[in-house]
């Protein structure tokens, strides 16, 4: 049997081999760019737990930021100083009623300034506009703590 033969013969196991090292070669450049996005987003993630904790709150779980926000800052950051994304904002700063019966209600200073920390580590470039909202806003010290 000469060596041409034989590799003619077995040409399949030539192919197959070829298909699965391209086939692995693909799935590692997803794996990579999973593990270096889940990576940037881990970083993220911490620095924005760090600057929470700074400010007085309890610190978040990372990777429960991680999987929230992403690497960049999610629905958070998506154009946050719009009518829309402002108006829904002042609703949650209500009373908690429905309907009729829901009234705006004096804020805590605190919690309003959560949001910024979220836009200063996510997108801070659009920290500005929300920053020039918040001064609009009447808030207090309304939370015993």
């Amino acid at each position: 049997m000469s060596p041409t033969r034989f590799a003619s013969q077995h040409k399949w196991i030539y192919t197959v081999a070829i298909v699965l090292l391209v086939g692995f070669v693909v799935i590692g450049l997803i794996q990579y760019k999973a593990v270096r996005s889940t990576n940037q987003a881990l970083d993220k993630a911490n620095q924005l737990a760090d600057e929470v904790a700074a400010a007085g709150y309890p610190r978040p779980d990372p990777s429960a930021l991680a999987r929230a926000l992403g690497e960049d800052g999610g629905i958070v950051c998506e154009d946050p100083a719009s009518a829309l994304k402002s108006a829904l904002w002042k609703i949650n700063m209500s009373n908690g009623a429905t309907g009729p019966g829901q009234r705006p209600v004096i804020a805590d200073r605190r919690a309003v300034q959560a949001e910024a920390l979220v836009l200063k580590v996510y997108c801070p470039d659009t920290l500005q506009r929300i920053q020039d909202e918040l001064k609009d806003l009447k808030t207090d010290e309304t939370v015993r703590r």
